[in-house]
Order: structure tokens, then sequence, then C-alpha cells
């Protein structure tokens, strides 16, 4: 087989994600036949067809599909080495772009985060917050570096991505203390018809949560169903009733909001996952982060 030519590479690349190629032309500033031609001699050095021809439409071949995704992750570690060539050689830091679903809690997240701020080489990390769909769609326009989610990625998506498990937290059940005192003896029955703070819908623990209880026979009084962790923090707090937290970071949390642990939930787990657009990790700080949380702060 031929030396493969990276230049045509890039352009069936653009080809595929501008969505034909009178958007790619407009892009790469390149005529039309000429990407066209370029195209031609890529499927010439690969001995394959990359895409279905019907007129001007063109659709990816079983080929062409496997072709695309060497194709783009061969040019998002491009960008990688060039960020982090550039950050070097400048002194400016190396650029991570981080989004957290919003079903993870701050806590959680600052300790996942951490170890890319203890590298030697500085890292600037980019935060974005957000509903998983949306950092999904951003992660496949190459607008985000990682996610990091409580939930893989789901095996409908549409999206080209890869969960990378980070590891699982037992879970604890938290509340003010004279209400925790209270029922910490006989724990967990002594839950039922007692107030307590449920995440939203769409949180992993929400659905592990209502399927302990019902395990259990337990049943709660659901004093409130709410989105955000740290407002869940503040009206456990307030005494609004009892609520679960990954127990890595219960201890902060205890000492923060001035709660008290009712017990451990046994048998229920947290998990967290990496989500990244290739298959193997190859940003220094993502590599940094996901080590850190399996060696570390997940490591029992």
């Amino acid at each position: 087989m031929p030396r493969l030519n990276y230049r045509h590479l890039e352009y069936f690349w653009h080809v595929v994600r501008e969505g034909g190629v009178t958007a790619a032309s407009d892009v790469l500033h390149v005529s039309q036949p000429s990407i066209s031609a370029q195209l031609r001699k890529l499927e010439d050095a690969l001995g394959y067809e990359l895409f279905h021809r019907d007129g001007r439409s063109l659709t990816l071949t079983h080929e062409g599909k496997v072709v695309f995704g060497y194709a783009d992750e061969i040019f998002r570690i491009g960008r990688e080495l060039t960020r982090t060539v550039e950050g070097r050689m400048t002194g400016r830091p190396m650029r991570l772009v981080v989004g957290v679903s919003s079903t993870v809690p701050n806590l959680v997240t600052f300790h996942l985060l951490a170890p890319a701020f203890e590298m030697d080489d500085p890292v600037r990390v980019v935060v974005r917050e957000g509903p998983s769909e949306r950092l999904l769609a951003e992660l496949a326009a190459h607008e985000l570096d990682l996610i990091i989610s409580d939930r893989p990625v789901p095996g409908d998506s549409r999206v080209q991505a890869f969960t990378h498990p980070l590891g699982s937290s037992p879970v604890d059940i938290v509340g003010p203390p004279l209400l925790a005192h209270r029922l910490r003896e006989g724990f967990p029955a002594t839950l039922d018809d007692e107030p307590f703070i449920l995440p939203s819908e769409g949180y992993a623990l929400r659905t592990s949560l209502e399927q302990w209880f019902e395990r259990r026979s337990v049943r709660p009084r659901v004093f409130a169903e709410i989105e955000d962790n740290d407002l869940i923090n503040t009206f456990g707090e307030a005494g609004g009733g009892m609520f679960a937290v990954p127990s890595v970071i219960t201890e902060e949390l205890r000492v923060r909001y001035a709660l008290e642990v009712v017990g451990r939930a046994e048998g229920l787990s947290e998990e967290f996952f990496a989500i990244s657009a290739e298959r193997r990790l190859h940003h220094p700080a993502v590599v940094a982060i996901t080590e850190g949380a399996r060696a570390d702060l997940f490591s029992a």
C-alpha cells in the first residue's frame, strides 16, 4: 500500500465533518473539483470506496466510517500536540476544557480535577457544566477534551464517544444532627415516613435510591426534589430532611454544612465516568485525572 497522504485524509475528514464537498470547500478555501480529486486519491491509496455517491449526496460506507474514526482521533491528537507544545514554548499553561454533568456533586468534580492542578507543567482548566446531552454534542464538535458524568455514554447515542470508568463510591445517608441522631439506631428501617430530599429525575443516584428503598421496604416522606447538589446540601443543613451523598465527600459535607451521618446505605453505590472522543486517552491532564481517580479517590 502507498504511504498515507495526510493532506488527503484531512480533506476527507473535513468533508465528513462539514457534511459535504461544498461546505468543506468553503472551510478549506479549496475548489470542489480539487477536493473531489483528493478524495479519489485517498480511496485509491486505501483500496476502498469511502462514500456511497448518489448525485451530489455522499454517505459513508462501512470502510469510510472506520477511516473517519481513525482520522478524527489523528487530528484530535494533533490539536493536543499543538496546544501542549505552544504552551511549553510560550510559557502559557496547557489548556484543558472539561464538561461536567450537572448531576455530579461539585466536591467530587473538584477532587477528580485535582491531579491536573498538581502536574509539573501548569494547566488551565476550563469547566463547563450542563446536561449530558449538550455536553456530548460539544464533545463531538471538539469543544471539550473530556466529560465527567455519573452515567456512561447511552447505548443509543449518535455521538461517537468512549466511556472510561473512574470508580465508584459507597453512599451515606446524612442529615441535620438532631434528626440523624434520632434515626441512627435501627437504620435503615427508621427512614420510614421521615423527611427525605431526593435529587431530581435524571440523576443516576435518584434511580438507585428508589430501588434501594424498595428492596428494604422503606418509604421515606419526600420533602423535596432538587436539581442542584449545593441546594440539596443547604436544604439538609436547614433541617429539611435527610439525603444521600457519595461517601468520598461525606466528611467534607459534614464539616461544611454541620451534618451528621445517619448510616451507610449498604449495597448502594454511585459510579463516575470520564467520557472522551477517543478510545485511548492522550491529553496529559486527562491521563492524570483518570489515573488519580482510580489510584486515590476511588481506590478503596
